[in-house]
């Protein structure tokens, strides 16, 4: 069977879901302001220059949650998912998944993002398969570590070699699209590389490989 795999933010969504989150957690109040805000665009500059310390991040993502019961948070995700998540749904990316699950293919998003923020996300996608970052999760409750390998950079060559273990696909025949040059090793590994909506380290390294790049806006 072959793979269908989609990163996540910037690819099938308009914009960057962790990110996007940060915005909430100000916008709610449940965090300082300013110092969130700055923290907030400082984590994302970094992952756009592949410096990324997503330990770090997770810990700084998920740290306002850290005391609440899982009713909370997913009632303060639902909200999320209304007024930041919706608006950035890509229809063009909904018309691609459709068209590879009408070939039949093993549809698969794979991010670096936190699997809290993604599944619901994944879920709205239609999309039954999802690799992400796994925090920890004691008595129901984040501690701000992670859990397992992050899915991130060779991370996710990683998981996603992990989670074939016990699966009827392979790499054969596999797509894969990403708009980040964060996700060169795996776009190196599949069988058809797209690029897009690329930043400009991944459009070059794609126009120099004759891969693909197509937008999704």
């Amino acid at each position: 069977m072959s793979l269908a795999i989609f990163d996540l933010d910037n690819t099938l969504l308009g914009g960057d879901s962790d990110h996007s989150w940060g915005e909430f957690m100000i916008e709610k109040g449940l965090v300082d302001g300013e110092s969130h805000k700055t923290a907030n665009d400082q984590f994302y500059q970094d992952y756009k220059a592949g410096t990324l310390d997503i330990s770090a991040y997770v810990s700084f993502t998920l740290s306002p949650l850290r005391t609440m019961s899982i009713a909370e948070r997913e009632k303060l995700h639902e909200e999320f998912m209304a007024s930041k998540i919706t608006p950035l749904i890509l229809p063009k990316a909904q018309a691609l998944i459709e068209k590879h699950r009408n070939q039949g293919h093993t549809l698969l998003i794979i991010t670096a993002t936190n699997h809290f923020i993604t599944a619901p996300i994944a879920r709205r996608l239609g999309i039954e398969n999802l690799l992400a970052t796994d925090p920890e999760v004691v008595d129901g409750k984040f501690t701000g570590r992670l859990a397992g390998t992050p899915c991130f950079q060779e991370g996710k060559v990683v998981r996603l070699r992990q989670w074939l273990q016990d699966r009827p696909e392979d790499m054969e025949e596999s797509f894969f699209y990403s708009d980040s040059f964060n996700d060169l090793p795996l776009l190196e590994q599949v069988s058809y590389p797209y690029a897009v909506d690329p930043d400009e380290t991944l459009k070059e390294h794609a126009e120099n490989n004759n891969w693909p790049v197509i937008s999704l806006r």
